[in-house]
């Protein structure tokens, strides 16, 4: 079945394109093309309303497209960072190249224009004759795609509707849907364009003034009084004359010269003067539906280094990545096991879109390397060390040199803390323990609790780990009871 629709795609489709459809006649089959055109088709026309609502979708679909992908396959840890990469597989080469017509770039911008201007996203698989594995995919045009509802499967298959009229049906593992859902139909996705058409026929009208206003006379209209009624000869020669000496631009302020009649000045109104505050105040709410700020649409008032930097982080976390995340569950849930059994363990991500901040950079690099230097210096083994804190594999050549003066061993731990949850503290310190009862000493009584930031130096006073060196009691042949041992976390023994 996606074969006859392929060919309809390709041939009506491009048939359809190539016949220009007039004004009059989308008026006729969706309403007005603004304000009460409601169908996906009037939806996804409206791009081309305003230039506010053609930016953002142009934008979002563009960072959307730009993101790249990669194939993985999954660690036992569960951790994405112990995944290993799949750079040879058939799901990853069509998603590279979904059809011979686009690339995947191209492909994800088609989609995502669909889905940011009428909420849903339909993405139809071609298959060969006697295979089942995918060979292509085709974005298509929401208007053109219906959901067959199953009262007891819930759904039971698609539609889709030719530029001629003819309907193709198509099974469930034919099409892959993407919707933003609608909280009044479970099958179809809600678009923001629907809550802002009465803004967007506003700024469409707005335009429309303003350049009939440049166009008639580029200055206030006004009238031509006469005291006696004109034929109709002596009408088309004044109205003539006149467009012929004052129309348009060019001609503005000309003197004009009157044979009958006296010319009326209409001046223009402080109301009519807010047409350019309307204008703009439309634009603001076609962004607060799409939740887009000046700055993402290329509107760099008032704006330095810092909060352009702050604006495309946001703009790739709270736009970019939410787009991603809904094309990232279409590909795993549904065209991976497409596949078959090959596909098991496998799941597609994208690279992060997110900017990184230099000055975040260097602070957390820092922060991991003070907390690899207080490690180690702890007697932690080097190349444990280096995984611990997140820092890459480095070639050990020696011991570390000591702490610079001005640098305390607690302030390595600080950024230790900061690093492994706050729980370093005194982690794997040595601890002297001693007996405190009537037969313990003076110098191990004072000993006792006293920690060792390593081995060497509890052993210094611990030789062989038991008995204070200065331990009074041994002299009279009363062997010391105290020891040194490594301390666990939160200042538990290990």
């Amino acid at each position: 079945m996606a074969r006859t629709l392929l060919g309809a795609l390709l041939n009506k489709a491009s048939t359809a394109a190539q016949t220009p459809v007039p004004f009059a006649s989308r008026s006729q089959s969706n309403g007005r093309m603004f304000g009460t055109g409601r169908s996906a088709e009037a939806q996804m026309r409206a791009m081309t309303a305003t230039g506010t609502l053609f930016a953002i979708v142009d934008r979002t679909s563009n960072a959307t497209a730009l993101v790249d992908w990669k194939l993985y396959r999954k660690a036992k840890s569960g951790r994405a960072e112990d995944r290993t990469e799949v750079t040879s597989h058939a799901a990853l080469d069509l998603w590279n190249r979904p059809n011979g017509f686009m690339p995947r770039q191209e492909f994800v911008e088609s989609q995502q224009q669909h889905f940011d201007l009428t909420g849903e996203a339909w993405w139809v698989i071609s298959r060969a004759k006697g295979v089942r594995l995918p060979l292509e995919m085709w974005p298509v045009r929401p208007d053109r795609m219906q959901p067959i509802p199953d009262r007891d499967n819930f759904l039971k298959g698609y539609t889709y509707t030719s530029p001629d009229g003819e309907q193709v049906p198509l099974e469930l593992d034919e099409v892959i849907q993407l919707r933003r859902p609608n909280p009044l139909d479970p099958y179809r996705g809600l678009s923001p364009v629907l809550s802002i058409l009465p803004d967007l026929d506003t700024s469409r009208y707005a335009a429309e003034w303003s350049r009939a206003f440049f166009f008639n006379s580029a200055e206030p209209g006004g009238l031509i009084q006469v005291d006696q009624r004109l034929s109709d000869d002596e009408f088309n020669e004044l109205r003539d004359r006149w467009n012929e000496q004052h129309r348009g631009v060019a001609n503005a302020h000309r003197v004009a010269i009157l044979e009958q009649g006296q010319w009326v000045d209409r001046t223009i109104s402080q109301r009519d003067m807010q047409f350019v505050e309307l204008r703009g105040a439309t634009s603001d709410a076609i962004r607060g539906a799409y939740g887009i700020s000046k700055t993402a649409i290329g509107d760099f008032e008032d704006i330095n280094r810092a909060s352009a930097l702050a604006a495309k982080s946001w703009f790739a976390e709270q736009q970019t990545v939410p787009r991603l995340e809904r094309i990232k569950a279409a590909l795993n849930n549904e065209l991976l096991p497409m596949f078959g059994p090959t596909t098991q363990g496998l799941e597609f991500d994208y690279e992060p879109p997110t900017p990184p901040d230099p000055e975040i950079e260097a602070q957390q690099l820092t922060a991991r390397a003070n907390a690899a230097a207080a490690l180690r210096t702890a007697g932690w083994e080097a190349a444990g060390v280096l995984s611990a804190v997140g820092l890459p594999e480095i070639p050990y050549v020696g011991t570390p040199t000591a702490p610079a003066p001005d640098t305390s061993l607690s302030d390595w731990q600080d950024s230790v803390a900061g690093l492994l949850g706050g729980e370093f503290e005194a982690a794997q310190r040595w601890v002297a323990v001693e007996h405190d009862d009537d037969h313990t000493c003076g110098p191990c009584r004072e000993v006792a609790g006293k920690t060792y930031k390593n081995r060497a130096d509890a052993y210094a006073d611990y030789p062989d780990g038991g008995g204070y060196k200065d331990c009074v009691g041994a002299k009279y042949g009363n062997p010391c009871r105290g020891h040194v041992e490594k301390r666990g976390r939160k200042g538990e023994g290990s």
